[in-house]
């Protein structure tokens, strides 16, 4: 029985089929922050924190990236037999440069939907350096939502780029490599829209617009090998969003701090409604804008648009089973 079962569990060189790695560091991405956040919670860090919640948010967030990048780097190691930095963390000045070059596109970005939707009178300015708590100064109340931002978009990349993109591709390598690559592609970003579909005010055209964004943080990532661009756009995607220009993220308000607090008017199918500018005609014309800027990024810095083998093909240096 065992012997028969062997071939629908394993492949040929003895690793797991990449349905079951994609799973398993699903699961530990999903389960193992939220049990030792509510370990936490119920126990010490409640008692310290109390009074202090964006304290409390900023600790736990630290915790919750430690947790998942120990997870991926176990998940890599011992079940997917490659170096962590396969999933695109081959740091590097080179990587450190996309990553900048993705914070300034989603700075932009967002800066140009703010404009257009300011311009056409669908939003006020309320005020101004907004903090929340009132308590504590803007940059000590910023640094919640910053802190939170940047563990959502490496954990997020890392999960739906890093992992499933290499696997899902390996695991249908029959195919063919770029019929590979781009139902891996596709399946990655279905996979984080569908993430979001339990948001606040969530709606299958905010699902379909994220999976369109996922698709854009996907070429990113096939294109360089790297999580480097990937990561800084959606750091500054979500965090010029919400808590440079006040709308909501992904129909969520993480945290009040805001450079700009905003009320907003204008039409539900251009600026989302509830759901913030990427339920919008708005987050859809600035997805595919980004991803004509990727484009021209890749082909100016790297010379040409080809697909990067050498970020979804196990390291020659990776462990066989």
């Amino acid at each position: 029985m065992l012997r028969a079962l062997r071939p629908l569990l394993f492949d040929e060189t003895g690793r797991l089929r990449a349905g079951y790695r994609v799973t398993i560091f699903f699961v530990l991405w999903g389960y193992g922050p939220a049990v030792v956040h509510w370990l936490l919670e119920a126990t010490l860090l409640r008692s310290v924190l109390a009074e202090w919640l964006w304290a409390e948010s900023i600790a736990l967030n630290v915790l919750r990236l430690v947790v998942i990048l120990l997870a991926g780097w176990w998940t890599a190691r011992v079940i997917d037999h490659r170096p962590f930095a396969d999933y695109g963390f081959h740091l590097s000045g080179r990587w450190w440069i996309d990553f900048g070059f993705g914070l300034l596109l989603g700075t932009v970005l967002m800066a140009l939907v703010f404009v257009v939707e300011w311009a056409a009178g669908w939003v006020t300015v309320d005020r101004l350096w907004r903090a929340d708590p009132p308590t504590v100064s803007f940059w000590a109340a910023f640094m919640a939502p910053l802190v939170l931002y940047i563990v959502v978009a490496v954990a997020e990349e890392l999960l739906t780029r890093g992992n499933q993109i290499i696997n899902l591709t390996e695991g249908m390598a029959p195919l063919g490599y770029v019929p590979a690559v781009l139902i891996a592609w596709i399946a990655s970003s279905v996979i984080f829209g569908l993430l979001h579909l339990f948001n606040p005010y969530s709606t299958w055209v905010s699902t379909m617009n994220l999976t369109l964004m996922g698709f854009m943080f996907g070429l990113g990532f096939v294109l360089t090998g790297e999580l480097a661009l990937p990561i800084g756009l959606h750091l500054t995607w979500n965090l010029v969003q919400g808590n440079f220009f006040g709308f909501p993220v992904s129909g969520k308000m993480q945290h009040g701090t805001t450079l700009v607090s905003i009320q907003q008017h204008g039409p539900e199918l251009w600026t989302g409604g509830l759901f913030g500018p990427e339920a919008g005609l708005l987050g859809i014309l600035a997805t595919m804008a980004g991803m004509l800027a990727i484009i021209g990024w890749v082909r100016w810095r790297y010379g040409d648009l080809s697909l990067r083998r050498m970020a979804i093909q196990p390291s020659p240096g990776g462990k066989k089973a």
